[in-house]
């Protein structure tokens, strides 16, 4: 039975989340600061 996740290919999806979920967080920020803009000029 081989070891499911080698080292290596485990930091690799790590990583690979890690910037998942930055893209996500800007996203959400991006369109969170668009919401605040389009209220102000009301």
């Amino acid at each position: 039975m081989a070891n499911p996740l080698v080292p290596d290919a485990e930091r690799r999806r790590r990583g690979r989340s890690w910037a998942i979920m930055i893209v996500l967080i800007g996203l959400c920020a991006l369109f969170y600061a668009i919401t605040i803009v389009k209220m102000a000029h009301l």
